[in-house]
């Protein structure tokens, strides 16, 4: 499977963002956040479509080192759209106009008490990135087509949970959720499928 990064694949997946039956899921204890599933061209001269992961700086206090897309919590009276283009500037250095907003996903609650929704957003130059150190250590292009194949997917079982926890397998690098979760979703919407995933479980270090 290719998907080349196209104004085709815009296209069709602006629809089939739009045409989403999205999940919103409300709480008065969680703490609201989003993140920016940002697409553009991989960097590899492929001309593939990819998205944009980071590592987190290793000063941070909170999951230091780990993978993690763009986001973070949403400021009072601030939409999710808003919010993970905030957060996409401000991490990554880049200003995304709205309307380069795809569409907006399930959201996903995690065991630390954030409700996550996702923002799909489409970059058409990746030139402009300029990390900020503070909170980012590096960033990477992660091809869609590299999330096709089954053994990108692993789920398992652990003791401390009924649910299956996921992890993405990109190349040599493994991806936990939440993060995990909610490209697993992405990758699925690209394929055409409706996939819920509010019951992948996170592994046990990342619950605080």
């Amino acid at each position: 499977m290719s998907y080349p990064f196209s104004p085709s694949l815009r296209a069709e997946l602006l629809a089939r963002c739009s045409a989403f039956p999205r999940i919103a899921q409300e709480g008065p204890d969680l703490t609201r956040a989003a993140v920016a599933i940002t697409l553009t061209e991989s960097d590899d001269g492929s001309g593939e479509a990819a998205f944009l992961l980071t590592r987190r700086a290793s000063a941070l206090r909170a999951h230091a080192g780990q993978w993690a897309l763009p986001g973070g919590r949403c400021d009072p009276g601030e939409s999710p759209e808003q919010a993970a283009l905030r957060e996409l500037e401000e991490e990554l250095g880049l200003r995304l106009p709205a309307e380069h907003v795809l569409g907006v996903l399930d959201d996903y609650q995690t065991r630390s008490g954030f409700l996550i929704t996702p923002v799909v957003a489409w970059l058409e130059d990746a030139a402009a990135l300029r990390p900020n150190p503070a909170e980012v250590a590096s960033v990477h292009c992660f091809r869609l087509d590299r999330m096709a194949p089954d053994e990108a997917v692993e789920f398992e079982s652990i003791p401390e949970s009924e649910r299956p926890v996921i992890r993405l397998k990109l190349g040599e690098h493994h991806i936990h959720a939440p993060t995990a979760a909610l490209i697993y979703q992405l990758r699925e919407l690209v394929a055409g499928r409706i996939t819920r995933v509010s019951e992948l479980e996170q592994p046990v270090f990342a619950w605080r």
